[in-house]
This record gives structure tokens, sequence and C-alpha cells, in this order.
């Protein structure tokens, strides 16, 4: 009898389109910094990130690593890997399927950074690591149900890892480094506790989850959920071409993002937009030129275009305005940005 898995298709996802889209651009570019899903529970957003991970090919990793390196960028190597190749070790490789890691909401920080053995490190001056989630989370996807519930110390070691790649434990002066890289993906309902603003800032992107409210959707939603319930591998066959086709468009946008150009006048549009919304920092800035070039890079473009600017605007601010802790997040108004590009264009 089989025991293969068939991850819910990607393409039977009804509705939802702000999320797959954000999922989306940060498969085409994972330095994009993650998504934050605001909303309801029961909108399909574990099933969409299990899904995007299903379509993506098997990715390279040298057998044995418990960090799953990549057998052919040193630089993003952990310690030992670095030895072995410096040592002119062959580094046998074998093909894995990309990882999605549940992060728990009652994770304590060494669960989450691993922990380091001092005994053996002052004794015998060997460090001797137990990895953590962050490194099971390397070159995957870290899902983060209820981030808001999280200990703030510890949504600051997640971010701080997605942001730099790299996970450092120390203990009493004993300290050890891992290779840490990863797509956050976090959900939160607003009505059960908020992140600090400075927090909230560090996730490149953000939607809002609801409900589909259209009844013919709705039954849409539940003859295809008892479709795939009852036949799981028939039912993901009738959407295995769709799939193939995001598949394939995603591996040629990762090809293509390093060729897409961005204008200076087009950044200079992107400047202007985050001054006119009022977003603290510069972060929004830069979050949205990565945007906008994933966009171009999905779309098949080598330039992106003001139009770029539009698709993915919302997401990029959404979550960042905001001025004060206890604000609620304002209504994102499209018409702001149209009116801004459509002023340049006439000077």
């Amino acid at each position: 009898m089989s025991t293969r898995i068939y991850p819910y298709p990607f393409s039977a996802i009804v509705g939802q389109e702000d999320m797959k889209l954000g999922l989306v651009l940060n498969i085409a570019d994972p330095k994009l910094g993650g998504i934050l899903a605001f909303g309801e529970k029961g909108t399909a957003k574990s099933t969409a990130v299990r899904a995007i991970a299903g379509l993506l090919p098997e990715i390279p990793v040298v057998k044995g690593c418990r960090f799953r390196c990549d057998p052919f960028d040193a630089s993003t190597m952990c310690e030992s890997c670095r030895e072995k190749l410096a040592a002119g070790e062959n580094l046998e490789t074998e093909y894995v399927p990309m990882r999605v890691v549940d992060l728990p909401v009652s994770a304590t920080e060494d669960r989450v950074v691993g922990t380091l053995d001092l005994e053996e490190a002052i004794q015998k001056g060997k460090k001797r690591f137990d990895p953590g989630i962050l490194a099971d989370a390397n070159r995957g996807i870290l899902y983060v149900d209820e981030v808001n519930l999280l200990d703030d110390h510890i949504v600051d070691l997640l971010l701080d890892a997605a942001a730099m790649g790299v996970n450092t434990v120390e203990r009493e002066g004993v300290s050890y480094s891992h290779p840490a890289r990863f797509i956050l993906v976090g959900t939160m309902n607003p009505e059960e506790g908020e992140l600090r603003p400075q927090l909230l800032d560090r996730f490149g992107l953000s939607v809002r989850i609801a409900g589909i409210q259209d009844p013919v959707k709705r039954v849409q939603i539940i003859k295809y959920r008892s479709a795939y319930d009852e036949d799981p591998e028939a039912f993901c066959q009738r959407f295995a071409k769709e799939d193939r086709e995001v598949a394939q468009k995603l591996v040629s946008a990762r090809n293509r993002l390093r060729d897409v150009q961005i204008s200076d006048e087009l950044l200079l549009k992107i400047a202007e937009v985050s001054i006119s919304l009022g977003i603290d920092g510069h972060r929004g800035d830069l979050t949205l030129m990565k945007a906008v070039r994933a966009y171009a890079a999905l779309e098949g473009r080598n330039e992106a275009t003001k139009e770029d600017i539009l698709k993915v605007a919302s997401m990029v601010f959404l979550h960042r305005m905001r001025s004060l802790p206890f604000e609620q997040v304002r209504e994102f108004d499209i018409t702001a940005i149209e009116k801004i590009l459509a002023q340049e264009e006439k000077e």
C-alpha cells in the first residue's frame, strides 16, 4: 500500500489571491522577508503554504548534513561542511523536498535556537550543538501560526535569523553559528493580541485573510475539499497541469530575478510613495523594490514598471501604516498611489 502524501494542489485553492501572490513572491525572492497573514482561522493559510512547497523541485543538500547545506554554495555552508571542503573531501550530494517546519506557540528559546553542551566545550574544547527549529527550517519554510502569541523575545530571534540567514547561540562565552535561511510565514488574529510595530515592520509582506462570502465559491470549496478527502491522488491529478505551470513559472522567476532592472525614475516613485503614506524608516522602500523586481520576474520581464508597484504595494505597506503602538491598522487606499504615479507622469 502506497504511503505517499499528496499535498492539496496550489491551483485548487479558491480565492485568497493576495495570500497566494505573497507566497509566490517570497519563493521568487527568498530575501523578501516573509509574509504575515492577518485574519480568521480556517481560510487555507497552512494549506497554501504546504501546497506551494510541494510545487518546488527537490533541492540539493550535502548528504548527512543536519543543516541541509547547499553543496554548491560554500558561502552558506555550516562550519562542518566548510571544514570538509577545505580539507579536500568530496561532499556527497542528495536531493530532498523543500521542508515546511511548524513552530508551536509553546516553543522555548532552546527549542527554537538549539542548545550548546557547555561541559563538553569547557572540558574537551569541542562544540557540541543540539540543533533547534531554526536548523530544521534552513532552506525551507518556517510556518508560525498565531505568531502574535509568541513571546516577543522569540519573535525577535526568528526575525533576526530570517534577516541575517544565520542563527548564533551563545552560552557562557561559548558560541556556535549555523545557516538559517528560510522563508518566514506567520499568521495572527489581531483580536487575540498585537505585535509591536517594530516587529511588524520586519515582515516583508502582509495580507488580510477572510472567509469567502460568495456562496458559489464557498460551494466550490466544499466540493473540492470533499473530492480531495475522498481520493487525494485523483484530485491532485486534476490540477497537475496547472500546478506544473506554476512551478515552472517560479523556477523561471528565480533564474530571471538577478536580471530584472529598476530605473532610477521608478526608484524615485517608490520613495515618494513611501513618503506620501507616512511610512517610517527605509525598510518599506527596500521591500517594495524587492517585491516589484520579484513580480516583474514572475511576469517574465527584465524590467520593472509602475504597474508592478500597484500590484504589490498593498502587501508591502498594509502592516506598516500605523504610527503608534496601539493604533489600528489603517485601511490601505490604492487610489492614493495611483494619484502619485499619475502625477509623476504629467510632470
